[in-house]
């Protein structure tokens, strides 16, 4: 294969990070963007000089021209699903945003497709590639603080307001609130760095007023011993978000603070370790697992228990989405 062609399934802010990583990958060609906005597939031909790639209103059309061997994904969250899975049995091979689906079910049947269909399914989660987070995985996993004995995660970010009126907030495209939208970042850190199993959970959650859950604190046990809490809040007076990481050990404990990672080990100075170098992202990645070059780096399995855990936390809550209407095949409400 001498050029990976490449098409999108939704054209909005998201699919401008992914055009901006491959626009520096040798051999792959953006060949179509689908959308059922023309506004967002114009303004994404424009920035990027796209000129080339065709244009549809209807995926499906996209996927049955036979002029695209790879889709990346990046319509809303409920739509996923179906689109990755009409993709995969159109041969093409597929990159999710998050969340990958937005049910443990919809999750295991894309994975169980991909497998059946010969094809690479990957999902961008960016923090997989993140010197930060790289770090903090190898260090969990060389025992550099010993045995976990807890861990926090904490995301502030202005949610409730900045997202107001968008598809964000509409239950029926969302399948959920703040957590299944930027809390499934939080979540995967949380899980993919430690590699523990969280269970028991203790959760209280707020809408204030907005159709979806905007804040959740949830605390729970690991099931190989230890504890953990984990605060998503959507309702915060910040222009950027703020994210915070303790993984605190019987040695010691990493803390993470919007980018900066400090190592304190028991008895000594706090430092700031080495960080690996990044030498991948979501987009090259997805490229090379294409290519063969190495395995898929953040497969439909990482994906998998950040649903069920997000799945977990709102049935604690007591809680289910409430649908609007169901969308139509362009990601429309119906009600």
């Amino acid at each position: 294969m001498s050029t990976i062609r490449i098409g999108f399934i939704g054209c909005g802010n998201i699919a401008h990070s992914h055009v901006l990583r491959l626009s520096r990958v040798e051999g792959v060609e953006i060949v179509a963007l689908a959308d059922p906005g023309e506004r967002g597939r114009r303004l994404l031909k424009q920035k990027f000089g796209l000129d080339r790639a065709a244009e549809y209103d209807d995926h499906a059309e996209m996927l049955n021209g036979g002029d695209v061997d790879a889709v990346i994904i990046c319509s809303p969250h409920t739509l996923h699903a179906r689109h990755a899975e009409e993709a995969l049995a159109a041969g093409k091979h597929v990159l999710i945003e998050k969340p990958m689906t937005c049910s443990s079910e919809e999750a295991k049947h894309l994975i169980a497709t991909a497998e059946r269909a010969g094809k690479v399914l990957q999902v961008s989660f960016q923090r997989h590639f993140l010197p930060p987070f790289l770090y903090i995985r190898s260090a969990i996993a060389d025992g550099v603080i010993g045995k976990l004995a807890s861990v926090t995660a904490t995301l502030y970010q202005n949610w409730k307001q900045s997202q107001e009126g968008t598809w964000r907030q509409m239950p029926e495209l969302s399948g959920g609130g703040m957590l299944m939208d930027s809390g499934s970042h939080i979540i995967d850190v949380l899980l993919w760095t430690t590699g523990l199993t969280p269970q028991q959970l203790s959760v209280q959650l707020e809408c204030h007023g907005a159709p979806v859950e905007v804040d959740t604190l949830t605390a729970f046990r690991f099931a190989e011993g230890g504890i953990g809490s984990m605060n998503i809040i959507g309702l915060a007076p910040l222009g950027k978000l703020k994210e915070t990481y303790a993984f605190i050990g019987e040695a010691g404990g990493i803390f993470y603070d919007n980018g900066r990672v400090t190592l304190t080990l028991n008895g000594q100075e706090p430092i700031e370790p080495e960080l690996p170098e990044s030498v991948t992202d979501p987009d090259r990645s997805f490229v090379d697992a294409i290519l063969g070059k190495h395995e898929v780096l953040v497969p439909g399995e990482y994906a998998l228990k950040v649903v069920a855990f997000t799945e977990a936390i709102y049935a604690a809550a007591g809680y289910v989405v409430e649908p609007a209407g169901r969308p139509d095949a362009a990601g429309r409400g119906v009600r």
